[in-house]
Formats: C-alpha cells, sequence, structure tokens
C-alpha cells in the first residue's frame, strides 16, 4: 500500500504544510473575535453540511460498486464505502492525491477483486471526477458571467493554471485510453531512449511494466466503448459528487447569516477554487485552499471572510479527513480478516 519511509516523508511533508499554513491564515489576528463569530454561527447549517460531506464520499461507493456489478463482479456495497473512504483519507494526505487509489487497490486485492479490474474502475472514476472540473472551469472561461468575473478577477491566473492542468492531465489519460498503441509506442520510445543517454537503468524492466500499463489502458478503452450507458451515468453521479461537496461552502454561509449572494454563485465560486487546487502538489490543496477562498469570498463575506473560511475549510476537507481516517481503520481491521481467520482455523 505505502511504504514506511514513503508514509514518513508525506506525513511530514503533511505536517510541515499544515504548520505553515496555519500561521498564514492566523498570524497577527485576533482569535477571539474570530471564535466569537464562530460560536454565534447557526449550527444546524453544519450538521446538514456533514451529511453532504458524507454523501459525497459515498457517491464514490456507489459509482464502485455500480461499476463492478456492471461487469458482473461479485463486490459488497459495504466494503465499496470502506474502499471510498480509505481512498479520500489517502488522497487528503498525499500531494495531488496521488495515494488514494493504490491504497483502494491495496484493499481490492484483499478482497481478491481483480487488480486490473480495479485499476480499470477507478481509472475511470478519475477520469470523470476531473472531467467534472474540466466541464465547470470550461464553461465559466467561455461563458464568463459577469458577477463571476468579478469575484474571480483576483485568481484568475490560478483559475486558468488549474484549469490547463487538469485539460492536460484527463486529455492525457484519455489519450492513453483510446490510444493505446501510440502511447505504447512512445513510451517505449521515451525510455529506450533515457536508456541510451544512461539516464535510466533498467529499461527493459521498466518497458516491460509500461507494457502491462497498456494493457490494462486497452481494457479501459474496451469499457468505454461498450458500456456508454454505465459510463454517463457515472459521470452524472461524479457530477452531483462534486456538487454537494461545494454546496458545503453555501451552507457555511447561510450558518453565519450571508445571504447577499445566490447559492449558485457561490456554489460555483467554490467550485472553481477546486478547479484551481486539484492539481497542485499539495495534500487536499492545504495553504491555496484557504488562500483563494480569503481572495474570492472577501466581497460576500466582508468581516466573516476568515471565520467563513475556517468553518468551510473545517467541514469540507478536515471532517472528510477525520471521518475517512477513522473509517481506514475500521477497513484495515475488517477487509481482508474473516478470509484470513478462516484458513488460520483449517
Amino acid at each position: 500500500m505505502m511504504s514506511k519511509k514513503k508514509g514518513i516523508l508525506n506525513a511530514v511533508f503533511l505536517i510541515t504544510v499544515f504548520a505553515i499554513t496555519i500561521y498564514a491564515i492566523f498570524h497577527g489576528q485576533d482569535l477571539g473575535e474570530l471564535f466569537g463569530y464562530i460560536r454565534n454561527t447557526d449550527y444546524r447549517y453544519w450538521l446538514v453540511a456533514v451529511v453532504c460531506v458524507v454523501f459525497f464520499i459515498c457517491s464514490e461507493s456507489v459509482i464502485i460498486y455500480y461499476m463492478m456489478r456492471s461487469i458482473r463482479q461479485k463486490i459488497k456495497l459495504m466494503h465499496c464505502f470502506l474502499y471510498s473512504f480509505v481512498g479520500f483519507f489517502f488522497s487528503c494526505i498525499t500531494p495531488s492525491a496521488t495515494g488514494g487509489q493504490p491504497a483502494q487497490i491495496y484493499y481490492m486485492k484483499k478482497d481478491k477483486l481483480s487488480i486490473p479490474v480495479s485499476t480499470l474502475v477507478l481509472m475511470i472514476v478519475t477520469i470523470t471526477y476531473k472531467l467534472v472540473l474540466v466541464v465547470l472551469g470550461t464553461l465559466v472561461v467561455i461563458i464568463r458571467p459577469a458577477q463571476l468575473m468579478h469575484y474571480l478577477e483576483p485568481v484568475l491566473g490560478w483559475c486558468y493554471l488549474g484549469l490547463l492542468l487538469n485539460v492536460f492531465c484527463v486529455a492525457f489519460m484519455m489519450f492513453l485510453v483510446f490510444h493505446p498503441t501510440l502511447a505504447a509506442n512512445m513510451m517505449d520510445a521515451i525510455i529506450r531512449g533515457l536508456g541510451k543517454i544512461h539516464l535510466m537503468k533498467r529499461t527493459e524492466y521498466y518497458r516491460e511494466k509500461m507494457a502491462n500499463a497498456m494493457k490494462q489502458y486497452q481494457d479501459v478503452a474496451g469499457y468505454f466503448r461498450t458500456h456508454k450507458l454505465v459510463v454517463t451515468n457515472v459521470f452524472l453521479i461524479t457530477v452531483v459528487q462534486r456538487l454537494l461537496l461545494f454546496f458545503v461552502t453555501y451552507l457555511t454561509c447561510r450558518s453565519f447569516g450571508i445571504d447577499g449572494t445566490g447559492m449558485v454563485t457561490i456554489v460555483v465560486l467554490q467550485g472553481m477554487i477546486s478547479v484551481a487546487v486539484d492539481m497542485l502538489p499539495l495534500p487536499g490543496g492545504m495553504g491555496i485552499s484557504e488562500s483563494l477562498f480569503l481572495s474570492i469570498f472577501a466581497p460576500i463575506c466582508g468581516t466573516l471572510t476568515l471565520p467563513a473560511m475556517v468553518v468551510s475549510r473545517g467541514l469540507s476537507y478536515y471532517t472528510e479527513l477525520i471521518l475517512s481516517a477513522v473509517m481506514t481503520a475500521v477497513a484495515h481491521f475488517t477487509i481482508g480478516r474473516p478470509r484470513k481467520q478462516k484458513r488460520e482455523e483449517r
């Protein structure tokens, strides 16, 4: 799943980024006044927000279960919930969310699920997950609604960068999926070239790994071609999933009594923050997400901007992190354990 050395490095990086973020945000602030604002909020909105976060995580479970069943894989819905919590936990604590899928595949393997099949399903999840951001960002950039652009003006550079990175990522993955032979030839040429100039050792080993990876991409392409309705439904579920998390920011604003801006505007603005930070090499977009929120929502929240940011991030990111950590522990002690006990009894 993750080597101890890599886990320690990720933990150190996460703590460092967290410490810098906390210092940058709260340095010179009146914490008494800040928490005074927070104490006066309507906590009922927070409860709804937590429910949205739980449904956001569990939506991926539904997608995994739906796709696995569509290709006649025996899988437990409850374990799909655990896979999702595991994925989001490791995504929250690793740069660019790179640790999520390897961790999910590890637990799927413990459930005796095929690694190629698991990889196929999770790759489609990743493509659709990022595609939603690409569609949102592209629509905003093309239509350029005056009200939204007014709020986004201070951070447009970050939005363009994030959209460009997401477009590149989705395009690259789709290229690998639909043109696996051409992609394989290109990757093979790159590996051989690096070997010739002595920048890469064990070229045959990496060429073999690359060939195996291309086989998985061919499987994904086959799935796209033969399960178009399934993929379309997955995309639609993913749209709802993403909106649920963006909606947390609107609920946060309402909990502070901020009601001068419409729900759609706030949800889309939060969505653009996700567009900007999704591909950056920071765990959970930590640091930059807070900074963009403070810039974008200052005209909307006024003196309540910092308290609203603290609550919004606390609900959308840290609640997700804590819940996922707890359920990851549950997954660790339950997935694969019954079969192990039965083997020991024999």
